[in-house]
């Protein structure tokens, strides 16, 4: 999204907040086990969602409307849309081939002529939807035709001479013809696609055209993207939450964004025309951007900034519609304050201008909200008897819709050879906790009985010993205090 960012949750929940003011704008009751991956429509119309509950759900965000929901025999690990077309997204399943889907239409499975039946693989459009791209743990990158799913070329990422490194992940720029492998060796890998694209037939050796690692720390990457303007490349450390900034043309290292210690960094994307980046780690979404000095000056030449409140004396005349004191007329001044200004036609995005991609004006800006008044003042709104009941039917009616709608969502079993699709969604295993060391209770010191000193008595011997007296006893005692004295 241009104005909205999304983050999906551990308990199904997808909330979308707004960039600019920080608020959230939909919450989308989605799935009941974590979301894994998300991906918005050209248009921002539809948002898709792919979750460990083995479905994948297909939203109308405005209404938050769940239209279609697709079963998988397994696990979802990454859904893309095609970058053009709004019916058509990819999906990534656990262990399983990515398959190609139209939304009511077919179901295409990319098929692989590998040995040993590879299952572990990542699959992703380029960035005009014409090519597939996907890759193994064995490093080897197949791409496709996205329409006939027809091999097109092939080619391998080595580590030196022979071995063979696998790849995590495959990002491509919104502009130009480049794209990034994030592989398990620590480097990321940044290739041509029109040099990939000439390399047809036969597989071949393809070089990259940078190469990007962490030389003194040696981290592995969790997640990459490109910015907006495709001039820098950002990488997410897998082991804590930091950010790495490359420089494109020249693969030096830029800056490094230090986030909280103890947080594991679970995905980063870079805004489509702002310097804005964006992470989540440990359930909690950081909002990375450069801090701007404001300078009214730029709007009005003559603006003075003021460190206190000053007096202004009016004049008598200032603000009558004529001024009769005004005895020269000034030519800026004499222009027409009545101007209608159009408040409602959006301008396009000059970021999502591309001269070989048919502009759609029809596209989601942004997501209309109620605003809510926390603590309204005394006599700001107050409802009335009837306002209540009515807003109370409304809020009912509203939850009936939304029962109505899930009732009507369409469901759609994408089969797999060998595979069944269960009714329900699998309960995750918990992982067992790690049993607390039990601390012994130190035991009371152990003393001996000293000379001339009889042992306590037992516990349950009684204190009141009827054969001796007390009171003798301790008279006996102050005696020979005074006798020593």
């Amino acid at each position: 999204g241009i104005n909205a960012e999304y983050g999906g949750s551990n308990d199904g929940r997808i909330v979308i907040f707004d960039v600019i003011t920080r608020g959230i704008a939909r919450f989308l009751q989605a799935h009941v086990h974590p979301v894994c991956s998300l991906s918005w429509s050209r248009n921002g119309f539809l948002l898709l969602s792919g979750s460990m509950d083995w479905t994948i759900s297909v939203w109308e965000v405005l209404k938050g409307e769940c239209l279609f929901r697709y079963r998988f025999p397994s696990p979802i690990l990454r859904v893309q849309f095609h970058p053009i077309e709004t019916d058509v997204f990819l999906v990534c399943p656990m262990k399983l081939r990515p398959v190609l889907v139209k939304i009511k239409g077919k179901q295409k499975h990319i098929s692989f002529d590998e040995e040993g039946g590879e299952q572990n693989i990542f699959a992703s459009f380029d960035r005009l939807g014409q090519r597939i791209f996907t890759g193994n743990s064995r490093g080897k990158v197949l791409v496709f035709d996205s329409s006939s799913l027809e091999l097109l070329t092939s080619f391998q990422v080595t580590t030196g001479s022979s071995t063979t490194t696998g790849i995590k992940s495959i990002e491509f720029a919104r502009k130009g013809s480049n794209f990034l492998v994030n592989s398990s060796d620590r480097i990321i890998r940044v290739y041509d696609g029109d040099l990939v694209e000439a390399t047809k037939g036969e597989p071949q050796q393809v070089e990259p055209v940078q190469k990007l690692q962490d030389l003194v720390n040696r981290t592995q990457w969790k997640k990459c993207c490109f910015s907006g303007d495709a001039e820098f490349i950002c990488a997410g450390s897998a082991r804590q939450h930091d950010l790495y900034i490359w420089d494109m043309a020249h693969g030096n290292l830029v800056k490094i964004l230090h986030g909280q210690k103890g947080e594991h960094l679970l995905d980063v994307v870079w805004h489509p025309n702002r310097p804005i980046i964006a992470s989540v780690a440990s359930g909690v979404v950081s909002v990375w951007a450069q801090t701007h000095a404001e300078n009214w000056s730029a709007y009005a030449p003559n603006f003075k900034e003021l460190d206190e409140n000053e007096e202004y004396d009016e004049r008598e005349s200032e603000f009558d519609i004529e001024d009769e004191d005004k005895s020269v007329e000034d030519k800026d001044e004499s222009r027409e304050d009545n101007i209608e200004v159009d408040v409602v036609t959006c301008d396009p995005i000059k970021a999502y201008i591309d001269s070989d991609i048919e502009d759609d004006e029809n596209v989601l800006t942004f997501i209309p909200i109620t605003p809510e008044i926390e603590d309204p003042e005394d006599g700001f709104w107050a409802m009335t008897e009837e306002e209540v009941a009515n807003l109370e039917k409304m809020k009912q009616e509203e939850q009936k819709h939304k029962e109505d709608l899930q009732k009507n969502t369409e469901i759609v079993d994408v089969n797999y050879e060998g595979h069944e699709i269960p009714d329900k969604p699998p309960e995750l295993v918990a992982l067992p906790k790690k049993s607390e060391p039990k601390v012994k209770a130190p035991k009371p010191p152990v003393t001996k009985p000293m000379k001339d000193q009889l042992p306590p008595p037992p516990i349950d011997m009684p204190l009141d010993i009827p054969n001796i007296d007390k009171s003798c006893t301790l008279f006996t005692e102050e005696r020979m205090d005074e006798d020593e004295a």
